[in-house]
């Protein structure tokens, strides 16, 4: 008869024995799953909502910027305009609204406070430029005293900024006219004559920037308490424009002018997705890390001057950059990897001693179907002593038959059958001895 291992019900013990042997280990790797399934992330949402503003060029355009790159990841940036910073700031707050991110300016959230609300740093500097129908040697805010002063719109962040300076200044309501309009509005108006000054947070590369300083109609102040205001306000910077800086060829502006900026800040909700907020900090590394006329290159964005404090992202961003998995994935490869070591680590950290513990089990539980046999044996071969008669001798003969029938009827595992081969060995070295006992008696 042919030996066929198909039949020798190799694979049922093998399943029976290898069951109980791990599913303990089954059980215990279902529990970890399940717990870091209840703690794990979940996916990354693919909408952002932005808050810009509706008359920040700056922040329009940014947001728009950022859109291109989020593009290239599979997210969408939907841009919500606003009236200005204080309502981004409270869009932020509200629980019920949908805006994820917003551009406020460092120091609004001095007089709004900022909640919960978390940073991924500063992006650039906002100077304010002061331009007045004034004479050149004016250097100095409280100058323009009793004059007419565009101070921006209600709501935004220059309304806030310029009011501080001016109130630091002694120019208030009482003493001034102060004219809630800005942007492209309040230059107009300044250039035909209809106000006497006009304060504009801007950067330096803005088109109506420019033509201002470059009329000859307009003064652009510099301002001498510009240090002042910069150790007074911690959001504040004392920034120089150089002579020349903006038009060489007409050594435009003729001398280096002093200027107050506080910086632009991306601020989110505290529930943003850790994975959406590496990504946000990779964007915004692309888009504002490069040199202007007031920062260097890497200098933004920065974790500097914020008036709100850095996420966890931002923090370790600071510190020492993107993660490498970030660095060299695309974003929803990154974060599927990201995800699946969540699960997978503290996995390994079970699997490593299950893997040696298993197979001990599985040996332990195949070979207890002998141990039992080896303590019948053990004792009946204790009991040679005690015979005295041929018929103790045929009851332990007995006896014996009995444990090797059951020997030859355990079903073992191939690769187990030698220890059922060393019982019957040693039964039939028992046998031995019963029979030269019998002879002895006989």
């Amino acid at each position: 008869m042919k030996f066929d291992p198909r039949n020798n019900k190799f694979t049922a013990i093998f399943t029976r024995e290898m069951l109980e042997a791990t599913l303990p280990s089954v059980l215990l790797i279902c529990l970890a799953l399940f717990f870091a399934y209840k703690f794990i992330d979940p996916a990354p949402p693919r909408n952002i909502v932005i808050a810009t503003g509706e008359a920040d060029l700056n922040y329009n355009a940014f947001a728009a910027i950022y859109g291109v790159y989020l593009q290239k990841e599979g997210i969408t940036l939907e841009r919500r305009k606003t009236s200005g910073d204080n309502e981004n700031l409270r869009l932020l707050k509200d629980p019920e609204s949908d805006v994820d991110i917003a551009f406020i300016q460092d120091g609004v959230a001095h007089s709004e406070g900022a909640g919960s609300l978390l940073s991924l740093g500063s992006l650039y500097y906002q100077p304010v430029w002061i331009f007045c129908r004034c004479k050149d040697s004016t250097t100095h805010l409280s100058a323009l005293k009793g004059k007419r002063i565009a101070i921006g719109y209600a709501g935004d962040g220059t309304h806030s900024l310029v009011s501080t300076l001016l109130n630091e200044s002694g120019i208030g309501a009482s003493n001034t006219k102060l004219v809630e309009i800005g942007g492209e509005e309040a230059a107009t108006a300044l250039r035909q004559g209809k106000l006497d000054a006009a304060l504009f947070v801007d950067v330096a590369n803005s088109g109506m920037i420019h033509e201002m300083v470059t009329d000859k109609r307009l003064h652009l102040l510099s301002l001498d308490t510009a240090e002042a205001f910069s150790r007074k306000f911690a959001f504040m910077h004392h920034l120089v424009l150089p002579e020349g800086a903006m038009d060489l060829a007409r050594n435009i502006p003729g001398h280096d002018v002093h200027l107050v900026a506080p910086t632009a800040t991306l601020v989110v909700k505290e529930s943003m997705h850790p994975a959406l907020a590496y990504l946000m900090m990779k964007v915004i590394a692309e888009v504002h890390g490069g040199p202007s006329l007031f920062n260097t290159k890497g200098e933004f964005p920065s974790a500097k001057d914020t008036d709100f404090p850095l996420s966890t992202q931002a923090l370790n961003f600071y510190k020492s950059g993107l993660p490498i998995i970030d660095k060299y994935l695309p974003f929803w490869a990154a974060t599927f990897v990201n995800r699946t070591l969540i699960v997978i680590l503290p996995l390994l950290a079970l699997l490593i001693p299950l893997t040696k513990i298993i197979p001990m089990v599985y040996v332990w539980l195949v070979k207890r179907k002998l141990f039992r046999y080896y303590g019948e044996l053990r004792f009946l071969d204790t009991q040679l002593q005690e015979i005295k008669s041929a018929e103790d001798v045929q009851q332990c003969l007995d006896t014996l038959n009995d444990i090797e029938a059951k020997v030859v009827n355990v079903k073992l595992p191939v690769p187990f059958s030698q220890y059922a081969y060393e019982l019957r060995a040693h039964i039939e070295l028992v046998r031995s001895k019963l029979n030269h006992h019998k002879f002895q008696t006989t």
